[in-house]
């Protein structure tokens, strides 16, 4: 009996193995895990940009959990007593005190403050490299649309979160910021008025906003970013990742390492260098020192007011628009508002259409899961390099009494240059871009008929002098030929067999235009042909 006892007790898994055994009966998890731990990430440094934008987004949250503990979300106006001595005896809101304390006496304050605060700055920075990264290599088309627009909901909610963070403190610059917001939002007809009173509770302050604020920032926009990121990694999983184009890579298949263990290990890896450098920058830049600008007060403003640098587009447009007004009826439309309210999305969405408008041109209806290289879609390319261009344009112009001040330029001549910079900017950097990448892919086509230069010089028997070209590898003839160049779509003929006129819609002249415009023959370089390659090599084998 007792043999028999003991033989049961040998046999008995142990504990982390039976509460497995308990959970897969439950949930399925071995199965799961099998489909997804072994799953092949590709190897490439540029996705690693997605990789900095989750984890600046896991510090935000660690760091901002921390923050919360000491923050009181109060305008109620309290006299400060804290160890800050310059500012004891000043009236202020509570929010700025708090503040305060959690910088000179909450241990470790100032540094999770600071960490915060580079996280967030970091976290927008690294989605607009990311996305500027998908959008140059394509890695927007189907099946990764829906995707690609969670990333770009994902940048905007990022955007409004931080400027709502940065509007806690409740400090004078902040505060100037808070006021230019309620400026815009008072310039929507109709509307303006209420938006505004249901914003802040009443005339401007208010006694509200920072506590409405707060919430917003700790619930409403990380929540819904929360959801939006998880769905954004589901698909991920679910599409398997993209990867650049390589022998023996196709649309079929995803060469790389797999995500149990090599992956995973290099990810945990990097997740504590993204967090090392952004402390150490938080440790040693300082940002956002409340205390230099004093709380906030309706009647003054600061000095060098500049919003985070996300924010500078929309500033920059309401600079740089003219003070135009129109009254009618005793109302009173303050157009140099209202219209860069309007701009803003604008530019922000055409970014985000453009997936939409080139499924559309093309009439290219397959699953792409090999990326492009950004010089062999010029059009594509340069219109991503116009949209950073008008970005930094904008940019100039949000900061325009900073660069006059620093740069020793009138303010005046500065918004002008972005007046017309607006306009002007960007088409040239279209065409400069589109020129490069026409170039290189000359310089492309040039290498896989003739070879690569060697540099070395070689005199015929008839006394020509020529130089030597190493043809290519079969790998690098691969890479530089697997690709799909699109045809400009036709309209067809206007008339059928029986001499009817066909009616041609004014969507399908307008889809055949921009089909011109982005494949036509001055729109990219023809791909060389198999009889092109086979004809160069066997008539000039001495290159």
């Amino acid at each position: 009996m007792s043999t028999a006892t003991t033989d049961t007790k040998a046999r008995k898994a142990p504990a982390g193995e039976r509460v497995a055994d308990w959970a897969d009966g439950r949930l399925g998890i071995y199965s799961l895990a099998k489909a997804n731990m072994r799953k092949i990430f590709p190897d490439h440094w540029s996705f690693m940009l997605g990789e900095i934008c989750l984890y600046s987004f896991i510090i935000i949250i660690l760091t901002g959990v921390y923050l919360t503990l000491f923050f009181h979300p109060s305008m109620n106006e309290v006299v400060y007593h804290g160890s800050y001595v310059p500012m004891q005896g000043v009236m202020m809101s509570e929010a700025f005190a708090s503040t305060l304390d959690i910088s000179f006496d909450v241990r470790g304050g100032l540094l999770i403050r600071q960490i915060h605060h580079w996280a967030a700055l970091i976290f927008v920075a690294a989605m607009v490299v990311h996305m500027m990264r998908v959008f140059f290599t394509g890695a927007f088309r189907k099946p990764r649309e829906i995707n690609w627009i969670f990333g770009f909901l994902l940048l905007v909610l990022g955007m409004f979160t931080g400027f709502t963070g940065y509007s806690l403190p409740d400090d004078l610059l902040s505060g100037t910021g808070v006021r230019f917001m309620q400026g815009a939002i008072l310039s929507v007809p109709v509307v303006g008025t209420y938006l505004s009173m249901f914003l802040f509770g009443g005339e401007f302050p208010g006694g509200d906003f920072v506590a409405r604020f707060y919430s917003v920032h700790i619930l409403l926009l990380p929540g819904i970013m929360m959801g939006l990121l998880v769905a954004h990694l589901i698909l991920v999983f679910y599409h398997k990742h993209t990867q650049f184009p390589g022998p023996g890579k196709t649309n079929n298949n995803v060469v790389g390492m797999p995500l149990l263990p090599v992956y995973m290990a290099k990810a945990g890896g990097f997740f504590f260098l993204v967090f090392g450098v952004i402390a150490a920058i938080a440790a040693i830049a300082s940002i956002n020192p409340i205390w230099a600008l004093g709380p906030y007060r309706p009647d003054h403003v600061s000095t060098g007011a500049q919003p985070d640098w996300y924010m500078g587009m929309p500033e920059g447009l309401i600079r740089a628009m003219p003070g135009w007004e129109i009254n009618l009826w005793g109302h009173t439309l303050v157009l140099g508002v209202f219209i860069p309210l309007l701009l803003f999305p604008l530019v922000l969405g055409s970014i985000a259409a453009w997936p939409f408008i080139e499924s559309w041109v093309t009439g290219d209806k397959r699953e792409h899961h090999l990326l492009d290289r950004p010089r062999n879609v010029p059009t594509r390319t340069a219109f991503g390099v116009a949209w950073i261009a008008e970005y930094i344009v904008l940019l100039i112009g949000g900061g325009n009494d900073m660069f006059a001040q620093y740069f020793h330029l009138s303010i005046n001549s500065i918004t002008w240059f972005v007046r017309i910079g607006f306009f002007v900017v960007p088409v040239l950097a279209f065409i400069v871009t589109k020129r490069i990448c026409l170039g290189l892919q000359r310089r492309d086509r040039d290498k896989v008929l003739h070879g690569r230069e060697t540099g070395i010089i070689k005199r015929l028997p008839h006394g020509e002098f020529v130089e030597v070209h190493e043809p290519l590898s079969q790998d690098k003839l691969h890479t530089l030929t697997s690709y799909t160049q699109y045809q400009p779509i036709e309209i067809g003929p206007t008339v059928d067999e029986n001499g009817v006129e066909r009616k041609v819609k004014l969507g399908e002249k307008l889809r055949a235009k921009l089909s011109k415009g982005f494949y036509a023959e001055n729109n990219q370089i023809p791909k060389p042909t198999v009889e092109e390659y086979k004809e160069i090599q066997s008539g000039h084998g001495h290159h």
